[in-house]
C-alpha cells in the first residue's frame, strides 16, 4: 500500500486535466492611461496608471507531463478599461517554473486574441494603433504570437488549487486575476 505524500502535490497519481476559474479586477498601465485615461471611468489614479476591469477567466488545462507540462486554454469575458465588453482566447504550453512543497510556479506563453467593443465610438478617443480596427468596425482586436501569463498556485487540497495570475504585457498593459484551478 502506497503512503499519501506529505504535500498532495506531490502525488504521483496527479490528475491530467484541470478547469479553472480566475477573476480579474485590475490592470496596470506601466506608461499611464494616456492619451485615453479619461476614457476610462473605473481608474483609480488621474492618469489611470490603475484601472479596475472587471470580468472572468475560464481555463481548461491538459498536462502532457504531469504537474510540469501542459497546454492551456483560456477564455475571458470583462468590462475593459473603458468598461465596455471585452474579451481575450488563448491557447499555449505551460511549465512549472519551481514547486517548493505546496507553492509552484508555472507560465505561459502561446497565440493570444484580444478583442473589445470599439473605442472610436466613445466620443474623444485617440487611436493609439495597438489596436486593428477601423471606426465603422464593430470590433477592435489585437492578436499575440507570444502573449504570456505567470500563475502562482497554492494546493489546498490534492485536486484544488487557490491561483493568481499576473499577465506581463509591458508596456501596454499588466494584468492580475485570481481564482480556483480544479483537477479532473
Amino acid at each position: 500500500m502506497e503512503a499519501p505524500s506529505q504535500y498532495p502535490i506531490l502525488s504521483q497519481k496527479s490528475k491530467r486535466h484541470s478547469i479553472g476559474l480566475k477573476f480579474m479586477g485590475l490592470s496596470f498601465h506601466p506608461l499611464s492611461g494616456k492619451p485615453n485615461a479619461e476614457l476610462m471611468p473605473n481608474r483609480l489614479d488621474e492618469q489611470a496608471y490603475f484601472v479596475l476591469d472587471l470580468g472572468a477567466l475560464l481555463t481548461y488545462e491538459y498536462f502532457i507531463v504531469p504537474d510540469i507540462l501542459s497546454v492551456k486554454f483560456i477564455q475571458g469575458l470583462y468590462a475593459d478599461c473603458a468598461a465596455q465588453f471585452a474579451g481575450v482566447t488563448s491557447i499555449g504550453l505551460r511549465a512549472r517554473i519551481f514547486q517548493i512543497g505546496r507553492h509552484s510556479l508555472l507560465g505561459g506563453m502561446g497565440p493570444t486574441w484580444i478583442y473589445r467593443h470599439n473605442w472610436f465610438l466613445i466620443p474623444n478617443y485617440v487611436d493609439t494603433k495597438y489596436y486593428k480596427g477601423t471606426p465603422t468596425d464593430k470590433w477592435q482586436y489585437k492578436f499575440l504570437w507570444y502573449g504570456g501569463e505567470l500563475e502562482y498556485k497554492f494546493a489546498i487540497s490534492s485536486k484544488l488549487d487557490f491561483a493568481t495570475i499576473f499577465v506581463p504585457g509591458y508596456p501596454d498593459l499588466m494584468a492580475f486575476a485570481v481564482g480556483l484551478n480544479y483537477k479532473l
